[in-house]
């Protein structure tokens, strides 16, 4: 059966715009009460029964019967052979995509990563000090697809960090290990592994077993079970942050060729039905050049079926006014991936403030960045980019305040903190601020 994608048409334009384009950019973030009731119960046994119970659900769901957990431990040894069996090119590809992920995670830690600290002239140190997470654990998908970016991308930046414990979770399917995700963990430097997945990997990783051990932090991303997860865990650890369907806008001024524009809409469609694709252009007429590209190309996607549908349920092309009103459209939507497909991109980046990464030009592909480029491609989805960034150092660091306070900066400081506590009612708090000052 052939597959069609007519995105919705719309334009700013038109006495229905707003009513029309909020209904297509809504997508609910509510979990299906059913998955979160099996969720709670997963985590409630997975917390109860440990490895009993992440073994009795890896062959539920996963349907890989093993007898003890350490026949799902993936071993260094294993790691470095799945690298070894690579053939030249994937191996050139995965070292140097590692390489340019560490080098930008390498640079961003020494711009804002590091301890600090300062002097008062009464000798008061005050600062802050900055330090890794003991233990990380990194949620790698399965099942559908593998992705072996998505090791680099969690795990590289935990190295960076300084992260001396990290912990990779990935479930595989009837027993069946992508080497490619295998090399991807010895190239990224995950010191153990195991092939683990769903809510029953969350659990163990934040309640830990006699195998897995309990980690501080949980990043990456999952499907619905393990989103669900990630929230109730939350508190107990760390997390990411709660990852909804995959989005890219292309802001597009007519001089991209069209079919460049129409595969880079492909390019986030054909993750799941649920993805949204929108291309904000002033230009009428390059959009039906658009169009006649996704009617030319589709049929020649192995993933078409997914792509059409989410072209048709969630994709849109709308006609603006001129490239400032796509900019401000683009700011409502705070999407995840924002291409500015423009002879110059620069002329319009000013004016662009909410968005998870910002791709400049028609040669700067979303893909590139989802692989190798360098930048973190964990993402804000769903509007969060309004107040929430990238994967990055800073996720596997945390900050604790430095304060020495002299002899002499407690007879200043004490007497300001007494005056608030007294009138705060807490005497105690007072009095141990004035037992440090000087009789007058």
């Amino acid at each position: 059966m052939s597959s069609q994608a007519v995105p919705l048409r719309l334009s700013t334009a038109s006495t229905t715009f707003e009513a029309d384009f909020a209904a297509r950019l809504h997508w609910s973030a509510d979990t299906d009460a059913e998955i979160e009731q099996r969720v709670a119960d997963i985590l409630a046994d997975v917390q109860q029964r440990g490895d009993a119970a992440v073994l009795e659900y890896t062959a539920r769901f996963d349907g890989l019967s093993v007898q003890s957990m350490s026949a799902l431990e993936l071993k260094q040894d294993e790691l470095k052979a799945a690298f070894d069996g690579l053939n030249d090119a994937q191996k050139h590809a995965l070292t140097a995509a590692a390489k340019r992920v560490r080098t930008y995670h390498e640079a961003q830690k020494k711009a804002n990563g590091e301890s600090w600290s300062y002097r008062d002239e009464d000798g008061t140190l005050l600062g802050q000090k900055v330090t890794p997470l003991d233990r990380v654990g990194i949620y790698v998908p399965g099942g559908k697809a593998a992705y072996p970016s998505s090791v680099l991308m969690n795990a590289i930046p935990a190295q960076v960090a300084g992260v001396q414990d990290i912990i990779m979770v990935v479930p595989t399917p009837r027993g069946e290990k992508n080497a490619l995700v295998l090399a991807a963990a010895y190239v990224a430097g995950v010191h153990r592994a195991f092939t683990v997945g769903g809510a029953q990997a969350v659990a163990a990783l934040a309640y830990g077993t006699a195998t897995i051990p309990k980690v501080d932090k949980i990043t990456g991303p999952g499907n619905a079970y393990v989103a669900s997860a990630k929230k109730r865990v939350f508190g107990m650890v760390g997390i990411d942050m709660i990852a909804g369907p995959s989005e890219i806008l292309v802001l597009a001024d007519g001089t991209t060729p069209p079919e460049w524009v129409a595969m880079d809409l492909f390019s986030q469609a054909e993750h799941d039905e649920l993805a949204q694709s929108i291309l904000l252009c002033p230009d009428a007429a390059y959009i039906d050049a658009v169009q006649r590209e996704i009617d030319r190309l589709l049929p020649e996607m192995p993933r078409k079926e997914i792509i059409a549908k989410s072209l048709n349920g969630r994709g849109a092309l709308i006609l603006t006014k001129d490239m400032e009103e796509a900019c401000a459209i683009s700011n409502r939507i705070a999407p995840e991936h924002l291409e500015v497909s423009s002879r110059d991109p620069h002329q319009w980046e000013p004016l662009l403030k909410h968005a998870g990464a910002i791709f400049l030009g028609a040669y700067t592909s979303e893909s590139l960045g989802d692989y190798c480029a360098g930048p973190n491609h964990v993402l804000p989805t769903s509007g969060t980019a309004r107040f929430s960034s990238p994967l990055g150092v800073y996720d596997f660091q945390k900050r604790s305040s430095l304060i020495e306070v002299s002899e002499a900066g407690a007879q200043v400081l004490g007497k300001i903190a007494a005056e608030l506590a007294y009138g705060e009612g807490l005497q105690g708090h007072a009095r141990a601020a004035e037992m440090r000052l000087k009789a007058e």
